[in-house]
């Protein structure tokens, strides 16, 4: 997977790179970093999550609230990204493509990032 760069993070120092890279070894917090590891559950499968990756998070101070967000957004991405490939559709290559529409959705939104 590539490193991305966060639009509203500004991030200068790397850290969003190395989450993704390897977010057990990122300077982020064990909070994160348990609810990152419950979303790569779910990536892989629902039935995926175990019992110790909830008991994780929660030990780490998530809240129910946090965990349900965590496995709802994690879910989503794989549906989003199973109904593009699932239609085949045409996904830019250049990560530049990306940045461009990351910048114009955090100044304005989703809905200015949509043609009228």
């Amino acid at each position: 997977m590539r490193p991305r760069r966060a639009v509203h993070l500004d991030d200068r120092s790397g850290v969003i790179a190395s989450a993704v890279l390897n977010p057990e070894s990122a300077p982020i917090p064990a909070k994160l970093k348990a609810l990152l590891a419950l979303a790569e559950r779910v990536q892989q499968s629902g039935r995926a999550v175990r019992d110790e990756d909830v008991a994780r998070a929660r030990a780490e101070g998530a809240t129910d609230h946090d965990i349900h967000d965590s496995v709802l957004i994690a879910a989503a991405f794989c549906m989003f990204n199973r109904y593009v490939d699932g239609l085949a559709a045409w996904t830019p290559t250049d990560p530049e493509a990306y940045l461009q529409r990351a910048r114009l959705t955090a100044a304005h939104g989703y809905a200015a990032s949509v043609p009228r």
